[in-house]
């Protein structure tokens, strides 16, 4: 089993999955350690249809449900139309199998995938992400970063985007492991997206 000294990239798939708009990385925290969560989002023609699929729990759909209202609350600064969910139905996915997930952390993910795929621009391949959200905007703490830490080594993503109130978990992490990723945290989801978003592509 490689450890973190000795990782196995596959940082080609992160960034082969986030190349169109409405895909996100996120970190999650599982009893078996860290993990690479992808968080995709797409929109079809309808009326306020809202869809989660990918063996979600409760605190997970509710993370979703925030996410979307805060995209919604927040489409005029976003530059999107206002009304894009009256005319809209929106699907969530986290594809991992069968295996269930739940809890608050995929926050910040879900509201990136959301806001790359209203906006059209893609989300940085390189960048991986946890939170809790509020309908305030405002990033929580969450649990788990050591193991989200040395997960985002493994994949070979450089930059990570945290909690602020999680900084001080960061000590745990070896210095060999910190070597060579650069670290942010973030208090509001506004800030998230500047780190995580790219330009929209020319056509």
């Amino acid at each position: 089993m490689p450890s973190y000294l000795d990782p196995v990239k596959f940082f080609s798939e992160v960034a082969e999955r986030t190349s169109e708009p409405g895909v996100a990385t996120g970190l999650a925290w599982t009893e078996t350690g860290g993990e690479i969560l992808f968080v995709e989002a797409t929109r079809m023609r309808g009326r306020k249809g809202f869809s989660l699929t990918g063996q979600l729990g409760d605190v997970m759909k509710e993370s979703a449900q925030a996410a979307l209202s805060y995209v919604r609350s927040r489409a005029k600064a976003l530059k999107i139309p206002e009304d894009f969910f009256d005319h809209s139905d929106i699907h969530i996915h986290v594809p991992a199998g069968a295996s269930p997930k739940d809890g608050p952390s995929a926050g910040v993910t879900m509201f990136t995938a959301l806001a790359s795929l209203l906006t059209g621009k893609p989300v940085r391949g390189d960048v991986a992400m946890t939170g809790e959200i509020t309908l305030r905007g405002l990033v929580l703490p969450v649990g788990g970063v050591k193991e989200k830490v040395l997960t985002a080594k493994r994949a070979g993503i450089t930059t990570v985007i945290l909690p602020k109130r999680n900084a001080k978990d960061l000590e745990e992490v070896p210095e060999l492991v910190k070597k060579d990723m650069k670290f942010h945290f973030v208090q509001r989801m506004d800030e998230v997206l500047q780190l995580a978003l790219k330009e929209k592509p020319k056509k």
